[in-house]
């Protein structure tokens, strides 16, 4: 038996700004809050085939680049209006060196995190 990714933890100074962010972004709600974190995830819940994720308050950026980002792909929309509905959300376009020929995009969100638009369209869950 292997192991599966069942949460990811993104440290940040506002997890109530990015559990909104998010939310909108993958149609998660919150799962649970508890002093400086909240848990967010699809709305069946922790277990399921997609992980859940851990908003943790820091203070303080840790210091060097963030070794986790997240990618994700359009599951109702092809890239152009998902990048377009993303950038109405509060992300925003972030330069990692890519040459622009690269068929994804790299975003920030509202507090810098850089996650990746994927070309691909996903089948919903």
């Amino acid at each position: 038996m292997a192991c599966r990714i069942s949460e990811l933890v993104l440290g940040c100074r506002d997890p109530e700004v990015l559990a909104r962010f998010w939310c909108e972004v993958l149609d998660f709600v919150v799962l649970d809050r508890e002093e400086g974190c909240i848990e967010i995830g699809p709305r069946e819940g922790f277990g399921g085939p997609q992980p859940t994720i851990i908003l943790s308050r820091r203070d303080e950026p840790e210091p060097g680049k963030a070794r986790l980002h997240i990618d994700v792909n359009a599951t109702d929309r092809d890239q152009d209006a998902e990048l377009e509905r993303l950038l109405g959300l509060g992300a925003r376009p972030a330069d990692v060196g890519q040459t622009g020929e690269e068929p994804w995009h790299v975003l920030a969100d509202p507090e810098g995190n850089e996650f990746c638009l994927l070309k691909a369209r996903l089948a919903p869950l």
